[in-house]
């Protein structure tokens, strides 16, 4: 029940998120300016992953499991990625406060569900 709470609220935040960067909302675009990412990329490819991980782990939640893994997996190393971008440029704006978190939401939604999958595999072999 809490893992699917999790990933139900994760799949919001991330689409909020995304929603705000594909439509290069005004207070957003200094910030990625500033840490060298061209306004062009908030569509594609930035809200593009974004929308595509949102879409996975969505999928994951209704029951395709692998797909919301490899989603979560995905958002993982795209905020990893945010975070290094940012640090690299010296930015230490709210983005950068965003996509930590963004990247311990997804990290602990992967833990949530492959502890799921540790019990379910555990079971099987009962």
């Amino acid at each position: 029940m809490f893992t699917a709470f999790a990933a139900v609220t994760l799949v919001l935040v991330f689409d909020w998120f995304r929603r705000r960067a594909a439509v290069h909302l005004k207070p957003i675009v200094p910030a990625m300016l500033k840490a060298g990412v061209p306004e062009s990329w908030l569509t594609f490819p930035i809200g593009t992953l974004k929308i595509a991980g949102a879409v996975g782990l969505l999928l994951g939640l209704i029951g395709v499991p692998l797909i919301g893994t490899v989603a979560t997996i995905g958002l993982i190393l795209f905020f990893t990625c945010a975070i290094y971008t940012h640090m690299r440029a010296g930015d230490y704006s709210a983005l950068f406060d965003l996509a930590i978190g963004f990247l311990l939401l997804a990290v602990a939604v992967l833990a949530l569900d492959l502890g799921n999958a540790g019990v379910t595999i555990h079971d099987s072999l009962r």
